[in-house]
């Protein structure tokens, strides 16, 4: 079987995904969006989780925790943020969260990995004062959690912004960048920090992260003896990393894993010619058979509100280090897709308009802009994912599959569109491979032509020309 990105069924929306192996799967643990929702991170987690032998296999392993279970949300009506997952001394499981701004690092427990987990405690000083409930404290946000081969515990957490002005009424809370804190083995006891470990911009941050300061998003792993502390940047679409010999000092900066426009990885620092729409990210690293993966979202519905978790392999540097990662439709898979069979458009990696691309915020163009988005409501086994509104000289873009021999391609698609559908290797369309007639009012259509493509690997872009707008639910190679 082949495995894509977005690579959970297409209604599930699982961003700031954090993946683990336990007895021989891999496990993913992430806040939990809802598809057309005003905010982030409204549902409750749930967990995935998947072989190692099989990394097409997901299976959903249910609600894990509920938003109700926290004692300062017993109504449901804050949100539950990116969490993460380690495995305690005492051989059970700890999530550890923030309901959204609260000013609270909360931590819950369960016997496995896949739940039910019940509410442990609040993150505490040995005094028994929480943190975060005095003025001047760092506000806990986006934990990330390491247990040391040694047995010590270390907790980091940071948000480089502004605090809120609801959260402000209560406390005057620092945003200082990333912090460190050392736990005792109760998970919830504070034996040493908070420390400043990665200053925000601003902030006097060391000279080797100018341009690429800390943000948000913090994760760690122990690989090969030393510390990468992966974080999204003030980018904002991009996951960085540092590494160190130490847990809590001497961090220098790598460089970027992943970008979601893939910016940064050819010296492109163009936001309008990204190769996809840009938002915020966040995700982890794990080694699966061999091959280290770096975790991330995309984007969906013209904003970042509704996040889907996509993957890519990385790739070593002779130093130890990992080189930037590009976007693609095969991620997990290891390898290209099979170049034969039927394709949902919705696994798009790249996706532009004739005027590029932009920042999903506030000020997004949205009515000139193609999208992901869905036909049924926030996870129904019916929902149908693709891209709209591509107008002319939009663009979607597949990487990578394996060619052999293919002589006809068909797409299905539908809208309000008269024109044409161009298909080739090439991003910029400098040699045509094929073009198919496209014209509808509303009905569901499929169209067929010849194709030339030279065999081998090779990625697939769709460009639309003409009137009106066209949806694109999928595409045939055969």
């Amino acid at each position: 079987m082949q495995t894509f990105n977005p690579f959970l069924p297409s209604n599930e929306y699982i961003p700031d995904a954090e993946p683990y192996i336990y007895n021989d799967r891999v496990y993913i643990y992430g806040s939990h969006d809802r598809f057309g929702a005003p905010i982030f991170c409204m549902n409750d987690y749930v967990c995935w989780s998947a072989p190692l032998q099989d990394l097409s296999d997901w299976r959903y392993e249910g609600v894990i925790y509920r938003k109700k279970q926290d004692p300062i949300n017993k109504f449901g009506l804050r949100l539950l943020f990116a969490p993460d997952m380690a495995a305690g001394l005492d051989g059970r499981y700890y999530l550890f969260y923030t309901v959204d701004f609260a000013g609270r690092m909360s931590v819950a427990v369960s016997d496995t990995p896949v739940g039910p987990f019940v509410f442990h405690g609040y993150i505490r000083f040995a005094n028994g004062r929480i943190w975060g409930s005095r003025s001047g404290d760092e506000l806990p946000f986006d934990p990330a959690v390491l247990v040391d081969d040694d047995g010590r515990i270390y907790l980091y957490s940071g948000f480089a912004t502004k605090v809120p002005r609801l959260l402000s009424r209560f406390h005057s809370l620092q945003n200082s960048g990333c912090v460190v804190l050392e736990l005792e083995s109760d998970m919830l006891t504070v034996k040493t920090g908070p420390k400043l470990l990665f200053p925000r911009q601003g902030n006097h941050p060391d000279h080797d992260f100018q341009n690429h300061e800390f943000f948000e998003a913090s994760s760690i792993r122990k690989i090969d003896g030393r510390y990468v502390f992966v974080y999204s940047s003030r980018h904002n679409h991009e996951l960085c990393y540092a590494i160190s010999d130490s847990p809590d000092s001497g961090f220098r900066f790598g460089g970027t894993l992943v970008d979601v426009g893939d910016l940064f990885l050819h010296g492109n620092e163009d936001e309008t010619k990204a190769a996809n729409y840009l938002g915020n990210t966040h995700g982890g690293m794990v080694e699966l058979n061999g091959q280290w993966y770096i975790f991330y979202h995309r984007h969906t519905n013209r904003h970042s509100y509704s996040r889907q978790a996509c993957a890519q392999p990385l790739i070593r540097t002779p130093d130890g280090g990992f080189q930037q990662a590009e976007i693609t439709s095969c991620g997990l898979n290891g390898e290209p897709l099979q170049g034969r069979g039927r394709f949902e458009a919705r696994i798009a990696c790249n996706l532009w308009s004739r005027e590029g691309t932009a920042r999903y915020d506030r000020r997004f163009p949205k009515k000139r802009h193609p999208y992901l988005t869905q036909n049924g409501k926030d996870e129904s086994p019916d929902a149908v994912q693709y891209i709209t509104n591509m107008r002319d000289g939009s663009v979607a873009g597949f990487k990578y599959f394996l060619i052999e021999k293919l002589e006809r391609i068909c797409v299905t698609y539908a809208g309000c569109c008269d024109g044409v559908m161009q298909i080739s290797a090439f991003a910029h369309f400098e040699r045509i491979a094929a073009q198919i007639k496209v014209k509808t009012q509303g009905l569901s259509m499929n169209a067929f032509s010849a194709i030339q493509f030279d065999d081998g690997v090779t990625a697939l872009y769709f460009r639309y020309l003409g009137k009106g707008a066209l949806d694109f639910y999928s595409f045939e190679l055969i």
